[in-house]
Protein backbone atom coordinates (compact mmCIF):
# COMPACT_ATOMS: atom_id res chain seq x y z
CA UNK A 1 0.00 0.00 0.00
CA UNK A 2 2.85 2.39 0.90
CA UNK A 3 4.52 1.85 -2.46
CA UNK A 4 1.22 2.48 -4.27
CA UNK A 5 0.88 5.80 -2.41
CA UNK A 6 4.43 6.75 -3.37
CA UNK A 7 3.70 6.00 -7.04
CA UNK A 8 0.56 8.14 -6.84
CA UNK A 9 2.57 10.95 -5.24
CA UNK A 10 5.12 10.79 -8.08
CA UNK A 11 2.32 10.91 -10.65
CA UNK A 12 0.78 13.93 -8.93
CA UNK A 13 4.12 15.75 -8.79
CA UNK A 14 4.80 15.05 -12.45
CA UNK A 15 1.32 16.27 -13.40
CA UNK A 16 1.99 19.46 -11.43
CA UNK A 17 5.33 19.84 -13.23
CA UNK A 18 3.54 19.56 -16.55
CA UNK A 19 0.92 22.10 -15.45
CA UNK A 20 3.59 24.52 -14.23
CA UNK A 21 5.33 24.42 -17.62
CA UNK A 22 2.16 25.79 -19.21
CA UNK A 23 1.02 28.11 -16.42
CA UNK A 24 -0.03 31.67 -17.18
CA UNK A 25 3.22 33.17 -15.97
CA UNK A 26 5.19 31.08 -18.48
CA UNK A 27 2.96 31.93 -21.44
CA UNK A 28 3.28 35.08 -23.55
CA UNK A 29 0.88 37.92 -22.92
CA UNK A 30 -2.05 37.40 -25.30
CA UNK A 31 -2.27 41.00 -26.40
CA UNK A 32 1.42 41.91 -26.39
CA UNK A 33 2.13 44.16 -29.38
CA UNK A 34 3.20 42.28 -32.49
CA UNK A 35 6.21 44.49 -33.01
CA UNK A 36 9.47 42.59 -32.63
CA UNK A 37 10.27 40.74 -35.87
CA UNK A 38 13.23 38.51 -36.64
CA UNK A 39 15.52 39.86 -39.35
CA UNK A 40 14.08 39.50 -42.85
CA UNK A 41 10.71 38.26 -41.49
CA UNK A 42 7.33 39.79 -42.17
CA UNK A 43 5.77 38.24 -39.05
CA UNK A 44 6.62 38.97 -35.44
CA UNK A 45 8.06 36.52 -32.93
CA UNK A 46 4.67 36.42 -31.25
CA UNK A 47 3.05 35.36 -34.53
CA UNK A 48 5.61 32.59 -34.88
CA UNK A 49 5.34 31.42 -31.28
CA UNK A 50 1.55 31.30 -31.48
CA UNK A 51 1.68 29.23 -34.67
CA UNK A 52 4.27 26.79 -33.27
CA UNK A 53 2.36 26.44 -29.98
CA UNK A 54 -0.92 25.72 -31.75
CA UNK A 55 0.79 23.09 -33.87
CA UNK A 56 2.89 21.32 -31.24
CA UNK A 57 0.92 21.81 -28.03
CA UNK A 58 -2.57 22.38 -29.39
CA UNK A 59 -2.38 19.12 -31.38
CA UNK A 60 -3.43 21.00 -34.51
CA UNK A 61 -2.45 20.63 -38.14
CA UNK A 62 -0.44 23.24 -40.01
CA UNK A 63 -3.52 24.41 -41.87
CA UNK A 64 -5.53 24.28 -38.66
CA UNK A 65 -3.02 26.48 -36.83
CA UNK A 66 -3.15 29.08 -39.61
CA UNK A 67 -6.94 29.08 -39.64
CA UNK A 68 -7.15 29.19 -35.82
CA UNK A 69 -4.97 32.31 -35.72
CA UNK A 70 -7.10 33.94 -38.41
CA UNK A 71 -10.29 33.24 -36.44
CA UNK A 72 -8.72 34.35 -33.17
CA UNK A 73 -7.55 37.69 -34.61
CA UNK A 74 -10.93 38.26 -36.21
CA UNK A 75 -12.98 37.51 -33.09
CA UNK A 76 -10.74 39.61 -30.83
CA UNK A 77 -10.55 42.49 -33.33
CA UNK A 78 -6.78 42.24 -33.53
CA UNK A 79 -5.60 43.91 -36.70
CA UNK A 80 -2.96 41.34 -37.62
CA UNK A 81 -2.60 38.97 -40.58
CA UNK A 82 -2.48 35.22 -39.98
CA UNK A 83 0.55 33.37 -41.41
CA UNK A 84 0.01 30.77 -44.09
CA UNK A 85 0.52 27.12 -43.28
CA UNK A 86 3.46 27.02 -45.72
CA UNK A 87 5.26 29.75 -43.77
CA UNK A 88 4.49 27.95 -40.53
CA UNK A 89 5.89 24.71 -41.91
CA UNK A 90 9.22 26.35 -42.67
CA UNK A 91 9.33 27.88 -39.17
CA UNK A 92 8.62 24.50 -37.60
CA UNK A 93 11.30 22.69 -39.60
CA UNK A 94 13.91 25.39 -39.06
CA UNK A 95 13.32 25.19 -35.31
CA UNK A 96 13.57 21.39 -35.51
CA UNK A 97 16.88 21.54 -37.37
CA UNK A 98 18.20 24.13 -34.91
CA UNK A 99 17.38 21.93 -31.92
CA UNK A 100 18.92 18.93 -33.64
CA UNK A 101 22.19 20.63 -34.60
CA UNK A 102 22.77 23.08 -31.75
CA UNK A 103 25.73 22.38 -29.47
CA UNK A 104 25.08 19.98 -26.62
CA UNK A 105 27.17 19.85 -23.46
CA UNK A 106 29.61 16.96 -23.39
CA UNK A 107 28.95 15.04 -20.17
CA UNK A 108 29.01 11.52 -18.74
CA UNK A 109 25.42 11.53 -17.43
CA UNK A 110 23.52 11.56 -20.71
CA UNK A 111 20.73 9.00 -21.04
CA UNK A 112 19.88 8.10 -24.64
CA UNK A 113 16.44 6.88 -25.67
CA UNK A 114 16.71 5.10 -29.01
CA UNK A 115 14.16 3.69 -31.44
CA UNK A 116 13.33 3.32 -35.12
CA UNK A 117 10.37 4.97 -36.77
CA UNK A 118 9.36 3.33 -40.05
CA UNK A 119 7.41 4.36 -43.13
CA UNK A 120 5.86 2.78 -46.16
CA UNK A 121 8.69 1.28 -48.20
CA UNK A 122 12.18 0.40 -46.99
CA UNK A 123 12.98 3.60 -45.11
CA UNK A 124 13.77 3.67 -41.41
CA UNK A 125 14.90 6.52 -39.24
CA UNK A 126 16.93 6.00 -36.08
CA UNK A 127 15.90 8.63 -33.55
CA UNK A 128 18.10 9.34 -30.54
CA UNK A 129 16.72 11.58 -27.80
CA UNK A 130 18.74 12.49 -24.75
CA UNK A 131 18.18 13.70 -21.22
CA UNK A 132 20.76 14.63 -18.57
CA UNK A 133 20.31 12.71 -15.34
CA UNK A 134 21.63 15.69 -13.37
CA UNK A 135 18.89 17.90 -14.80
CA UNK A 136 16.01 15.68 -13.69
CA UNK A 137 14.33 15.85 -10.26
CA UNK A 138 15.71 13.47 -7.68
CA UNK A 139 14.02 10.08 -7.31
CA UNK A 140 11.86 10.55 -10.42
CA UNK A 141 12.16 8.45 -13.55
CA UNK A 142 9.24 9.88 -15.50
CA UNK A 143 10.06 12.43 -18.18
CA UNK A 144 8.12 14.71 -20.50
CA UNK A 145 8.74 15.95 -24.04
CA UNK A 146 10.16 19.21 -22.70
CA UNK A 147 12.86 17.27 -20.76
CA UNK A 148 14.34 15.80 -23.95
CA UNK A 149 17.03 17.00 -26.32
CA UNK A 150 17.13 15.66 -29.90
CA UNK A 151 20.53 14.09 -30.52
CA UNK A 152 20.23 12.36 -33.90
CA UNK A 153 17.75 11.73 -36.70
CA UNK A 154 19.28 9.32 -39.18
CA UNK A 155 17.03 8.20 -42.07
CA UNK A 156 18.35 5.20 -43.99
CA UNK A 157 16.99 2.82 -46.62
CA UNK A 158 18.76 -0.15 -45.05
CA UNK A 159 19.50 -0.86 -41.41
CA UNK A 160 21.40 -3.55 -39.55
CA UNK A 161 23.46 -3.86 -36.38
CA UNK A 162 26.60 -2.38 -37.95
CA UNK A 163 24.72 0.64 -39.31
CA UNK A 164 23.05 1.29 -35.93
CA UNK A 165 26.46 1.00 -34.22
CA UNK A 166 27.91 3.58 -36.61
CA UNK A 167 24.96 5.91 -35.99
CA UNK A 168 25.40 5.61 -32.23
CA UNK A 169 29.15 6.16 -32.49
CA UNK A 170 28.58 9.31 -34.53
CA UNK A 171 26.24 10.65 -31.83
CA UNK A 172 29.09 10.52 -29.29
CA UNK A 173 30.51 13.63 -30.95
CA UNK A 174 27.49 15.58 -29.70
CA UNK A 175 27.09 14.42 -26.08
CA UNK A 176 29.97 12.17 -25.18
CA UNK A 177 29.50 8.51 -24.25
CA UNK A 178 26.10 8.06 -22.52
CA UNK A 179 25.76 6.39 -19.15
CA UNK A 180 22.66 4.54 -20.31
CA UNK A 181 20.70 3.62 -23.44
CA UNK A 182 17.01 2.66 -23.26
CA UNK A 183 15.51 0.87 -26.26
CA UNK A 184 13.52 -2.16 -27.38
CA UNK A 185 14.94 -5.41 -28.74
CA UNK A 186 14.51 -4.80 -32.45
CA UNK A 187 17.15 -7.02 -34.10
CA UNK A 188 19.18 -4.22 -35.69
CA UNK A 189 18.82 -1.86 -32.70
CA UNK A 190 19.74 -4.62 -30.23
CA UNK A 191 22.78 -5.73 -32.21
CA UNK A 192 24.02 -2.17 -32.68
CA UNK A 193 23.58 -1.20 -29.02
CA UNK A 194 25.19 -4.39 -27.69
CA UNK A 195 28.24 -3.79 -29.90
CA UNK A 196 28.34 -0.16 -28.71
CA UNK A 197 28.23 -1.28 -25.06
CA UNK A 198 31.08 -3.74 -25.62
CA UNK A 199 33.22 -0.88 -26.90
CA UNK A 200 31.95 1.48 -24.16
CA UNK A 201 31.39 -0.68 -21.03
CA UNK A 202 30.36 2.37 -18.97
CA UNK A 203 27.09 2.43 -20.96
CA UNK A 204 24.22 0.29 -19.63
CA UNK A 205 21.60 -1.06 -22.05
CA UNK A 206 18.13 -1.20 -20.49
CA UNK A 207 15.27 -2.97 -22.24
CA UNK A 208 12.07 -0.89 -22.27
CA UNK A 209 9.56 -2.30 -19.77
CA UNK A 210 6.59 -1.71 -22.09
CA UNK A 211 8.09 -3.84 -24.86
CA UNK A 212 9.11 -6.52 -22.36
CA UNK A 213 5.56 -6.69 -20.99
CA UNK A 214 4.15 -6.85 -24.53
CA UNK A 215 6.52 -9.73 -25.36
CA UNK A 216 5.33 -11.67 -22.29
CA UNK A 217 1.68 -11.00 -23.14
CA UNK A 218 2.26 -12.20 -26.69
CA UNK A 219 3.83 -15.39 -25.32
CA UNK A 220 0.91 -15.96 -22.93
CA UNK A 221 -1.97 -14.94 -25.16
CA UNK A 222 -0.59 -15.71 -28.61
CA UNK A 223 -1.22 -19.41 -28.08
CA UNK A 224 -4.32 -18.97 -25.95
CA UNK A 225 -7.28 -20.18 -28.02
CA UNK A 226 -9.68 -18.43 -25.68
CA UNK A 227 -8.03 -15.06 -26.24
CA UNK A 228 -7.81 -15.53 -29.99
CA UNK A 229 -11.52 -16.38 -30.17
CA UNK A 230 -12.36 -13.37 -27.99
CA UNK A 231 -10.31 -10.99 -30.17
CA UNK A 232 -12.00 -12.32 -33.33
CA UNK A 233 -15.44 -12.02 -31.73
CA UNK A 234 -14.66 -8.38 -30.78
CA UNK A 235 -13.63 -7.60 -34.36
CA UNK A 236 -16.85 -9.19 -35.66
CA UNK A 237 -18.94 -7.31 -33.09
CA UNK A 238 -17.38 -4.02 -34.15
CA UNK A 239 -18.47 -4.57 -37.76
CA UNK A 240 -21.99 -5.64 -36.74
CA UNK A 241 -22.53 -2.66 -34.42
CA UNK A 242 -20.92 0.21 -36.31
CA UNK A 243 -23.94 0.94 -38.52
CA UNK A 244 -26.64 0.35 -35.90
CA UNK A 245 -28.25 2.24 -33.03
CA UNK A 246 -25.79 0.41 -30.74
CA UNK A 247 -22.69 1.81 -32.44
CA UNK A 248 -21.64 3.52 -29.20
CA UNK A 249 -21.31 0.09 -27.57
CA UNK A 250 -18.86 -1.23 -30.17
CA UNK A 251 -15.45 -2.48 -28.95
CA UNK A 252 -12.35 -0.35 -29.54
CA UNK A 253 -10.49 -0.78 -32.80
CA UNK A 254 -7.72 -3.35 -32.66
CA UNK A 255 -4.31 -2.33 -33.96
CA UNK A 256 -2.62 -4.56 -36.49
CA UNK A 257 0.86 -3.50 -35.33
CA UNK A 258 2.13 -3.89 -31.75
CA UNK A 259 -1.33 -5.10 -30.74
CA UNK A 260 -0.05 -6.79 -27.57
CA UNK A 261 0.99 -3.35 -26.32
CA UNK A 262 -2.62 -2.18 -26.61
CA UNK A 263 -4.90 -4.99 -25.46
CA UNK A 264 -5.97 -3.45 -22.16
CA UNK A 265 -8.80 -1.38 -23.77
CA UNK A 266 -10.24 -4.55 -25.28
CA UNK A 267 -10.29 -6.28 -21.89
CA UNK A 268 -11.78 -3.22 -20.18
CA UNK A 269 -14.50 -3.01 -22.83
CA UNK A 270 -15.52 -6.61 -22.21
CA UNK A 271 -15.78 -6.01 -18.47
CA UNK A 272 -17.89 -2.87 -18.93
CA UNK A 273 -20.26 -4.58 -21.35
CA UNK A 274 -20.77 -7.48 -18.95
CA UNK A 275 -21.68 -4.96 -16.26
CA UNK A 276 -24.11 -3.33 -18.69
CA UNK A 277 -25.74 -6.66 -19.54
CA UNK A 278 -26.33 -7.39 -15.86
CA UNK A 279 -27.68 -3.89 -15.20
CA UNK A 280 -29.99 -3.70 -18.25
CA UNK A 281 -33.21 -4.38 -16.26
CA UNK A 282 -32.38 -1.34 -14.09
CA UNK A 283 -30.75 1.19 -16.42
CA UNK A 284 -31.68 -0.02 -19.90
CA UNK A 285 -34.82 2.09 -20.23
CA UNK A 286 -33.07 5.16 -18.81
CA UNK A 287 -30.32 4.81 -21.43
CA UNK A 288 -32.80 4.23 -24.23
CA UNK A 289 -31.48 0.75 -24.94
CA UNK A 290 -33.53 -2.19 -26.13
CA UNK A 291 -32.65 -5.06 -23.78
CA UNK A 292 -33.36 -7.66 -26.46
CA UNK A 293 -31.10 -5.98 -29.01
CA UNK A 294 -28.27 -5.57 -26.52
CA UNK A 295 -28.55 -9.21 -25.52
CA UNK A 296 -28.64 -10.28 -29.17
CA UNK A 297 -25.48 -8.34 -30.05
CA UNK A 298 -23.44 -8.68 -26.86
CA UNK A 299 -24.85 -11.72 -25.07
CA UNK A 300 -21.90 -13.80 -26.30
CA UNK A 301 -19.73 -12.01 -23.73
CA UNK A 302 -21.36 -14.03 -20.93
CA UNK A 303 -19.44 -17.06 -22.13
CA UNK A 304 -16.18 -15.10 -21.68
CA UNK A 305 -16.93 -13.89 -18.14
CA UNK A 306 -14.47 -16.18 -16.34
CA UNK A 307 -11.67 -15.58 -18.81
CA UNK A 308 -12.29 -11.83 -18.81
CA UNK A 309 -11.75 -11.89 -15.05
CA UNK A 310 -8.44 -13.68 -15.59
CA UNK A 311 -7.36 -11.26 -18.32
CA UNK A 312 -8.32 -8.27 -16.16
CA UNK A 313 -6.12 -9.72 -13.42
CA UNK A 314 -3.32 -10.19 -15.94
CA UNK A 315 -3.59 -6.60 -17.22
CA UNK A 316 -3.56 -5.18 -13.68
CA UNK A 317 -0.46 -7.22 -12.86
CA UNK A 318 1.41 -6.01 -15.93
CA UNK A 319 0.35 -2.39 -15.47
CA UNK A 320 1.46 -2.33 -11.83
CA UNK A 321 5.01 -3.37 -12.75
CA UNK A 322 5.05 -1.01 -15.75
CA UNK A 323 3.99 1.91 -13.54
CA UNK A 324 6.64 1.08 -10.95
CA UNK A 325 9.47 0.99 -13.48
CA UNK A 326 8.13 4.03 -15.36
CA UNK A 327 7.76 6.29 -12.32
CA UNK A 328 10.41 4.95 -9.93
CA UNK A 329 13.01 3.52 -12.30
CA UNK A 330 15.52 0.70 -11.96
CA UNK A 331 17.93 0.53 -9.00
CA UNK A 332 19.72 -2.02 -6.82
CA UNK A 333 17.33 -4.56 -5.30
CA UNK A 334 14.26 -2.70 -6.58
CA UNK A 335 12.65 -6.08 -7.25
CA UNK A 336 12.79 -6.81 -3.51
CA UNK A 337 10.90 -3.60 -2.74
CA UNK A 338 8.36 -4.45 -5.41
CA UNK A 339 7.88 -7.98 -4.07
CA UNK A 340 7.52 -6.83 -0.45
CA UNK A 341 5.12 -3.99 -1.26
CA UNK A 342 3.44 -4.88 -4.55
CA UNK A 343 1.20 -2.35 -6.23
CA UNK A 344 -1.09 -5.24 -7.14
CA UNK A 345 -1.18 -8.90 -6.10
CA UNK A 346 -2.06 -11.29 -8.96
CA UNK A 347 -4.72 -13.93 -8.33
CA UNK A 348 -4.95 -16.15 -11.42
CA UNK A 349 -2.36 -18.74 -12.38
CA UNK A 350 -1.66 -16.91 -15.64
CA UNK A 351 -1.14 -13.54 -13.94
CA UNK A 352 1.15 -15.06 -11.29
CA UNK A 353 3.28 -16.67 -13.98
CA UNK A 354 3.67 -13.37 -15.84
CA UNK A 355 4.36 -11.54 -12.58
CA UNK A 356 7.20 -13.98 -11.76
CA UNK A 357 8.73 -13.40 -15.18
CA UNK A 358 8.47 -9.62 -14.76
CA UNK A 359 10.13 -9.83 -11.33
CA UNK A 360 12.98 -11.84 -12.86
CA UNK A 361 13.33 -9.24 -15.60
CA UNK A 362 13.39 -6.32 -13.14
CA UNK A 363 15.99 -8.15 -11.04
CA UNK A 364 18.22 -8.68 -14.10
CA UNK A 365 17.94 -5.03 -15.08
CA UNK A 366 18.67 -3.89 -11.51
CA UNK A 367 22.01 -5.70 -11.57
CA UNK A 368 23.17 -3.15 -14.17
CA UNK A 369 22.75 -0.24 -11.73
CA UNK A 370 25.59 0.87 -9.47
CA UNK A 371 25.14 1.41 -5.75
CA UNK A 372 22.88 4.40 -5.12
CA UNK A 373 22.12 4.86 -8.83
CA UNK A 374 18.79 4.58 -10.58
CA UNK A 375 18.30 3.90 -14.27
CA UNK A 376 15.54 4.93 -16.65
CA UNK A 377 13.40 1.90 -17.42
CA UNK A 378 10.95 3.13 -20.06
CA UNK A 379 11.29 4.51 -23.58
CA UNK A 380 7.57 5.29 -23.78
CA UNK A 381 8.30 9.00 -24.28
CA UNK A 382 9.85 8.39 -27.71
CA UNK A 383 6.77 6.44 -28.82
CA UNK A 384 4.70 9.46 -27.78
CA UNK A 385 6.91 11.75 -29.90
CA UNK A 386 6.47 9.42 -32.90
CA UNK A 387 2.72 9.68 -32.40
CA UNK A 388 2.91 13.47 -32.51
CA UNK A 389 4.96 13.27 -35.73
CA UNK A 390 2.32 11.06 -37.36
CA UNK A 391 -0.38 13.47 -36.26
CA UNK A 392 1.44 16.36 -37.92
CA UNK A 393 2.12 14.40 -41.10
CA UNK A 394 -1.45 13.10 -41.51
CA UNK A 395 -1.65 11.32 -44.89
CA UNK A 396 2.01 12.07 -45.61
CA UNK A 397 2.87 9.42 -43.01
CA UNK A 398 1.90 6.78 -45.59
CA UNK A 399 4.24 8.06 -48.28
CA UNK A 400 7.71 7.82 -46.77
CA UNK A 401 9.87 10.38 -45.02
CA UNK A 402 9.69 14.06 -45.92
CA UNK A 403 11.18 17.19 -44.42
CA UNK A 404 8.44 16.97 -41.78
CA UNK A 405 10.74 14.48 -40.03
CA UNK A 406 12.40 17.53 -38.45
CA UNK A 407 9.17 18.31 -36.61
CA UNK A 408 10.09 15.29 -34.46
CA UNK A 409 12.98 17.25 -32.97
CA UNK A 410 10.89 20.43 -32.82
CA UNK A 411 8.28 18.77 -30.60
CA UNK A 412 10.74 17.95 -27.80
CA UNK A 413 12.51 20.39 -25.53
CA UNK A 414 11.14 23.79 -24.64
CA UNK A 415 9.85 26.54 -26.91
CA UNK A 416 10.55 30.17 -25.99
CA UNK A 417 10.51 33.38 -27.97
CA UNK A 418 14.26 33.79 -27.47
CA UNK A 419 14.94 30.26 -28.74
CA UNK A 420 12.74 30.84 -31.80
CA UNK A 421 14.69 33.98 -32.68
CA UNK A 422 18.01 32.15 -32.28
CA UNK A 423 16.75 29.27 -34.44
CA UNK A 424 15.58 31.49 -37.30
CA UNK A 425 18.88 33.38 -37.28
CA UNK A 426 21.00 30.21 -37.14
CA UNK A 427 19.01 28.20 -39.72
CA UNK A 428 18.22 30.12 -42.92
CA UNK A 429 15.79 28.49 -45.33
CA UNK A 430 18.55 27.41 -47.70
CA UNK A 431 20.36 25.54 -44.93
CA UNK A 432 17.11 23.71 -44.17
CA UNK A 433 16.61 22.76 -47.83
CA UNK A 434 20.23 21.54 -48.06
CA UNK A 435 19.74 19.29 -45.00
CA UNK A 436 16.55 17.82 -46.43
CA UNK A 437 18.20 17.17 -49.80
CA UNK A 438 21.19 15.51 -48.15
CA UNK A 439 19.38 13.42 -45.54
CA UNK A 440 15.85 12.59 -46.70
CA UNK A 441 15.61 9.69 -49.17
CA UNK A 442 13.19 9.79 -52.09
CA UNK A 443 9.77 9.08 -50.61
CA UNK A 444 7.18 6.60 -51.89
CA UNK A 445 4.94 9.56 -52.73
CA UNK A 446 7.71 11.22 -54.78
CA UNK A 447 8.38 8.00 -56.67
CA UNK A 448 4.66 7.55 -57.27
CA UNK A 449 4.47 11.10 -58.64
CA UNK A 450 7.37 10.46 -61.05
CA UNK A 451 5.73 7.28 -62.35
CA UNK A 452 2.41 9.11 -62.83
CA UNK A 453 4.12 11.90 -64.77
CA UNK A 454 5.96 9.42 -66.98
CA UNK A 455 2.73 7.52 -67.72
CA UNK A 456 0.95 10.78 -68.48
CA UNK A 457 3.67 11.79 -70.94
CA UNK A 458 3.43 8.43 -72.69
CA UNK A 459 -0.36 8.71 -72.87
CA UNK A 460 -0.02 12.12 -74.46
CA UNK A 461 2.31 10.69 -77.09
CA UNK A 462 -0.13 7.91 -77.96
CA UNK A 463 -3.04 10.32 -78.10
CA UNK A 464 -1.37 12.49 -80.77
CA UNK A 465 -2.79 11.94 -84.30
CA UNK A 466 -0.64 9.86 -86.62
CA UNK A 467 1.16 11.65 -89.45
CA UNK A 468 -0.52 11.12 -92.85
CA UNK A 469 0.98 8.43 -94.98
CA UNK A 470 1.30 9.02 -98.74
CA UNK A 471 1.70 6.10 -101.07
Amino acid sequence: MQLALEIKSLKDRNNQRKADDYSDENLPATFQPFEHRPTFHAFSLLHIQMFISLTLFGCGSLRGASRSMEICFSQLNIDQPAPSWQAGRFWLLRIGLYKLTRTKEIADDWIWIVDHTVKLGREKCLAIFGVRRSQLPEAEAYIFHQDLEPIELAPVQKSNGNIVYEQLTKAIEKTGVPCQIVADLGPDVKAGIERFCRVHPQTRYIYDIKHKAAALLKKELGGDDGWQEYAKACAAASKKLQQTELAHLAPPQQRAKARYMNIEPLVQWGGKMLTLLEAMPVIGEELGLDAGRVEQKLGWLRQCQTRLGEWTDLMATVKSVEDYVKFVGIYNDCHIELEKNPLYSPKSVQAKAVNDQLMTFVKEQALKAEEGEWLLGSSEIIESAFGKLKSLEHEQAKGGFTGMLLSLSACVGTISREMIEEALQAIPTQKLLDWIKENIPVSVQSSRKKVSEAIKNEEQKWSQPLAPCYG
